[in-house]
């Protein structure tokens, strides 16, 4: 008897550290202990439904020292994160695509706390994996923690993988 795989919703996003124009250190360590750990080698068993929430700056410009003149350059701004999205997106794709397993990925915008718990609601995976930074209370109050919130609120049960301390960058809120 066939039956439907199990779905994985894991929620990848791009790292933090300047220069690094990759996945976060977290959302690759939450996406390779998903294949490691759940997956295995059953790849027909699970369907890995990876989300992006792309997070712009709170004035919408990621380059302070660029100089916009026309509407021409705000479209190739536009077009640019959306590229950094795909290109993220197509990192995961093309692992799972190595592996076996199947998988459907998507870019949605806005506070990944908001959008974490929203496609949840929407696509109802049968559980949730996002990565996490590690870090203490002081930190929380200042950087905020989107794992906290999904085990809070997102519909689903939500796993939450630690990056360990070897993997952590010199600032702990970098990922």
């Amino acid at each position: 008897m066939d039956s439907e795989p199990t779905r994985v919703m894991v929620a990848v996003n791009e790292s933090t550290i300047k220069g690094y124009p990759h996945a976060s250190i977290s959302s690759k360590k939450a996406f390779e202990w998903t294949l490691k750990k759940i997956v295995r080698s059953n790849t027909s068993g699970f369907k890995i439904l990876l989300l992006h929430a792309q997070v712009q700056d709170e004035d919408g410009f990621d380059d302070m020292d660029s100089i916009y003149a026309s509407p021409d350059d705000f479209r190739q701004l536009r077009e640019r994160n959306k590229a950094k999205g795909l290109h993220l997106l197509e990192f995961f794709v093309n692992k799972c695509h190595e592996i076996g397993v199947g998988c459907e990925a998507w870019i949605r915008k806005g506070d990944p706390t908001e959008v974490i718990c929203h496609e949840v609601r929407r696509v109802r995976p049968d559980f949730l994996v996002v990565g996490s930074r590690g870090l203490g209370p002081f930190q929380k109050v200042f950087v905020g923690t989107v794992s906290e919130f999904c085990v809070k609120h997102a519909e689903c049960p939500v796993i939450t993988i630690k990056r360990s301390a070897e993997e952590s960058p010199q600032d702990p809120a970098d990922d």
